[in-house]
């Protein structure tokens, strides 16, 4: 496959560009979370099962795989500017829609627009992000979106459920939707004009996963995310089960996670610029120590807490780690490269969910927290083989990074 030019800036970094992106991602990762903690009032409202509700998130997740695969493909004679825009225009309807919703389908069919936001955004934001800034200053941009992201995860339930007592779940919905007006206003004054760097095709996709860089990687990002999901996902049932903790301390002992995913992903740039390879496995295996002693020592409130925050800090790391090391793995195909990584974090949360609940449901929340602590012990094995390969000792000796 012939190889092209890195599409980074070698200008001046468009900050403010960088910022109404950590906007969008925040207003769309806020849409795609909000459901979470306001299930009760959307079943009883349209006269469904909070189960069936609950496929309000599911759906969303399962588009974005796909529209992380096939955005690029199809847009690609569209300036990348506009796509963006269109991203924040379909969160706006979304939000809308499922406000108004008369009907179970008409929530779902504003669900499914988001996923296409979901899944093409985040396809296209790592790739995007390198046209705004200059390749050393990439880690640093990107801990600004991924702290936006982090921001808005945790935010996200909490926020709902508080608001709902007091205007309701549709307003919730529309307040929500207000973000998407103000990215969208914000990132048409400042985005520049952003032509296709190269034609995306599904043969591309296919070559790219091909590579071998990329294959190792794509095995470290479903271990990680995997992880994730089963450490996130069972968060709850392990306080409630293991630490017996009320409600109102529950919350904040997740927004006290909220914190330091946050922090973690401002603070992971400074670790990445010294050694990419190193911090993620590092913060991999902390989070396999860390997953395993909460088992064991999660009864205490006061340890558990400390816990959850060193691993949300150490997740944070992880979330900057794999958007920077596509851009460093497939420099000529970024946009097709997020695509991979998108669809393989999709697949893998699914994953981790769904076979951490079988666990969950035979052996209990103590043998979830085991795989979860083994899975992240594989990440940092795979993270290790991901990134001792030949892509990093180019990257380094063209003055890039330093990786090994």
């Amino acid at each position: 496959m012939k190889e092209e030019k890195s599409i980074t800036t070698t200008g001046e970094p468009r900050w403010i560009a960088v910022y109404s992106i950590s906007l969008a991602v925040a207003g769309l990762i806020t849409s795609e979370f909000l459901p979470v903690s306001i299930l009760t009032p959307i079943a009883r409202d349209l006269h469904v099962t909070e189960g069936m509700a609950g496929q309000a998130i599911s759906v969303t997740a399962l588009i974005a795989m796909f529209s992380s695969l096939f955005t690029a493909i199809l847009t690609k004679k569209i300036d990348r500017r506009w796509v963006l825009l269109s991203f924040s225009v379909l969160q706006i309807i979304s939000n809308i829609l499922v406000s108004q919703a008369s009907s179970f389908a008409v929530l779902m069919a504003g669900r499914v627009l988001l996923g296409i936001a979901v899944g093409g955004f985040w396809a296209m934001s790592t790739a995007t992000t390198m046209r705004l800034v200059p390749q050393h200053l990439i880690s640093k941009a990107l801990s600004i979106v991924f702290a936006a992201v982090s921001f808005a995860t945790v935010l996200a339930a909490p926020l709902g459920s508080f608001l709902d007592g007091i205007i309701g779940w549709r307003n919730v919905f529309m307040l929500v939707s207000g973000i998407g007006v103000i990215a969208l206003v914000w990132q048409a004054l400042v985005l520049p004009p952003m032509p296709p760097s190269s034609p995306s095709q599904l043969h591309t996709l296919v070559s790219v996963f091909r590579r071998r860089d990329v294959k190792r990687g794509m095995l470290g990002v479903t271990f990680s995310f995997a992880g994730y999901a089963i450490f996130f996902t069972y968060l709850r049932p392990l306080l409630e089960n293991i630490t017996h903790v009320p409600v109102a301390i529950l919350t904040t002992i997740l927004l006290f996670y909220g914190a330091a995913n946050f922090f973690g992903a401002i603070i992971a740039r400074f670790m990445i610029d010294k050694n990419l390879s190193l911090t993620m496995v590092a913060m991999s295996f902390l989070m396999s120590i860390v997953t395993a002693l909460l088992i064991f020592l999660g009864g205490n409130m006061i340890l558990a807490s400390l816990f959850i925050a060193v691993w949300g800090f150490a997740f944070g790391s992880v979330q900057v780690g794999w958007p920077t090391w596509i851009t460093l793995a497939v420099p000529d195909e970024a946009e097709s490269g997020g695509s991979v990584l998108v669809a393989t974090t999709q697949l893998a949360i699914t994953l981790g969910a769904g076979l951490g609940g079988l666990v969950f449901d035979h052996i209990g929340i103590g043998g979830t927290f085991g795989l979860g602590s083994l899975v992240w012990l594989c990440a940092a094995w795979a993270i290790w083989r991901a990134m001792k390969g030949r892509v990093w000792k180019a990257a380094s000796a063209s003055g890039g990074m330093v990786h090994l």
